[in-house]
């Protein structure tokens, strides 16, 4: 069906009278948006008023390039996103003729997405790292000229649930609750330097439930030591990118030690040399407990890289000989997982879990990412419900009968008769 619209010129006739259109009159040019509002008499803003810029206006000094120039998000954050835009821009070259990656249109956008899909499908990808690569690429374009996602993202829901109804299944790290990391911690030679930092290691990152990226990030200066516990300051995180920080109150506890590991670990630093506040907690060491050395130009400094400390944390449960949990293999997020399983188990709210593990308020991942029972799903609740029909429901209504009153026996008159 055509959609051309013929303009024409027109006469309206009332009765005997002709009425003619009135000829256009160049008055003044509005400007008016889905987002306009009004009040009475209030007339819209005018074309042709525009801000009295000029050409500084749009200027940035050499001191503020250089500042912008600095990273603004944290490492591993930024080296994810750079993998992810290297793949789109190398695939958007490759097509015949090349798109454009930066910034992309929605009809490209989509045609990635659906390329993702189509790789995931083959076995190469999960739904939920398709939906992560996605969100890095629109994140990663200009904030005025983002493609609209809704096609892909509607796409993609429909493959997570042909994935999930084939029988996939998203695999998460088991929770190391407090009795496998007493288990490990136990096994930890806490003589030398190395066993007393993993000790510690071991148990704040199970009481705080720290990401490692927030174990690595951890300064000397955040931590202040008490009798009864920890106050320990988390200046950034994965759902505090603004930097506000959290501060949490660890109490001690007799089956983790955590003041007295806490105080060995920091007689190491201090003896060490590296006690400074602004230096890290958590430092590498050498065989003999020396600090280790890095190149001066280390992009990292001195602290060390979330994956060298997810591995030690994986070759502590590999001595303690848990390197696995209900079948799954041991990450450090099992320690955050551990924590906030063990506290459901307590009967702990959300709204303080959330504080806890300083997830967002009113988030629920802490439910249903990082509640992990061991061995959920061996318990049918329906066995509480007694056994009735076949053999059992004899026994069962001999179980009721017994367990019903003794109706009293009828009086008796004068004569003996009832």
């Amino acid at each position: 069906m055509s959609t051309d619209v013929e303009v024409c010129d027109a006469e309206l006739v009332e009765g005997d009278i002709v009425v003619r259109p009135a000829a256009a009159e160049q008055g003044p040019r509005y400007l008016v948006t889905q987002h306009t509002m009004l009040g009475p008499g209030e007339l819209p803003p005018r074309a042709d008023q525009r801000p009295a810029w000029n050409d500084q206006d749009f200027r940035l000094s050499a001191e503020d390039i250089a500042d912008l120039a600095e990273p603004d998000l944290a490492e591993n954050t930024i080296a994810n996103r750079n993998s992810t835009t290297g793949a789109f821009e190398a695939w958007c070259a490759a097509q015949t003729p090349p798109r454009v990656a930066w910034p992309c249109t929605t009809a490209t956008y989509t045609s990635y997405g659906l390329h993702l899909i189509r790789r995931g499908k083959a076995g190469e990808f999960k739904p939920d790292s398709v939906g992560q690569y996605m969100s890095r690429i629109w994140n990663w374009q200009p904030v005025d000229l983002r493609p609209d996602p809704s096609r892909f993202k509607g796409r993609l829901r429909v493959w997570k649930k042909e994935w999930a109804q084939a029988g996939g299944e998203v695999r998460r790290a088991p929770a190391v609750t407090i009795e496998y990391n007493v288990r490990i911690i136990e096994k930890i030679d806490e003589s030398t330097n190395i066993g007393k930092r993993d000790a510690f290691l071991a148990a704040l990152a199970y009481c705080n439930l720290r990401r490692e990226s927030e174990l690595t990030d951890l300064l000397n200066g955040r931590i202040r030591i008490h009798d009864t516990g920890l106050y320990v300051v988390t200046a950034t995180s994965k759902t505090d990118q603004a930097g506000k920080g959290a501060g949490n109150w660890i109490k001690d506890r007799e089956d983790l030690q955590l003041v007295r590991r806490a105080r060995a670990w920091f007689t190491v630093l201090r003896e060490l040399g590296a006690d400074a506040p602004h230096l890290p907690v958590f430092r590498a060491l050498t065989l003999k407990g020396a600090l280790r050395k890095y190149p001066a130009k280390r992009e990292r400094g001195v602290r060390m890289r979330p994956g060298s400390l997810d591995d030690r944390l994986q070759e502590l449960a590999e001595r303690a000989g848990v390197p696995y949990i209900d079948g799954k293999k041991v990450t450090s997020h099992g320690w955050r997982a551990g924590a906030n399983t063990d506290m459901i188990a307590a009967g702990v709210s959300l709204a303080e879990r959330n504080v806890a593990g300083r997830w967002a308020p009113g988030s629920h991942t802490a439910d249903t990412v990082y509640g992990r029972q061991h061995g959920l799903g061996t318990r049918d609740p329906l066995s509480d419900v007694p056994l009735y029909g076949g053999p059992a429901r004899a026994a069962v209504a001999g179980a009721r009968a017994s367990a019903a009153p003794v109706p009293p026996a009828p009086a008796e008159t004068a004569d003996g008769a009832p």
